[in-house]
């Protein structure tokens, strides 16, 4: 089997989180500036099989989507362009950041360690990739 990518989207940079060739774990990958992610995921796709990219779906309380998603989809049309043959699905994100941070609470992480947005970035990409895991 080939790995699912998960991607917390941002305006200066995007969280990566990665399963497993069997599919069954979510794991953090990396952090890259959104400037450099097409990039980063084509290198990464030739060298690892990658069977879906996961894109996270920022919606409000009441399901309308969030500001986020004007950004989200232009870079959805450069993905899909990029990698045609690449199936790209969405999963809700709502509250991921909050929860991020919380596990990074929980684990008794150091206060300078949690200012580090990067981290925040990939571990809500790992909850994604997870809320999905989950899902299908």
């Amino acid at each position: 089997m080939a790995r699912i990518l998960a991607l917390d989207y941002g305006k200066l940079r995007t969280g990566i989180a990665v399963t497993d060739e069997l599919q069954l774990i979510a794991s953090g990958l990396t952090t890259v500036e959104t400037k450099g992610l097409i990039a980063f995921l084509a290198d990464y796709c030739e060298k690892e099989a990658v069977e879906k990219i996961v894109v996270g779906l920022p919606k409000q309380m009441d399901n309308t989507p969030s500001e986020s998603e004007e950004l989200i989809q232009p870079f959805l049309k450069k993905l899909s362009g990029r990698f045609p043959a690449m199936k790209i699905e969405r999963q809700d994100e709502r509250f991921t950041s909050k929860m991020a941070f919380q596990s990074m609470l929980d684990s008794g992480m150091k206060k300078k360690k949690r200012q580090n947005k990067a981290i925040v970035d990939e571990i809500s990409a790992t909850l994604i990739l997870q809320a999905y895991l989950n899902r299908i």
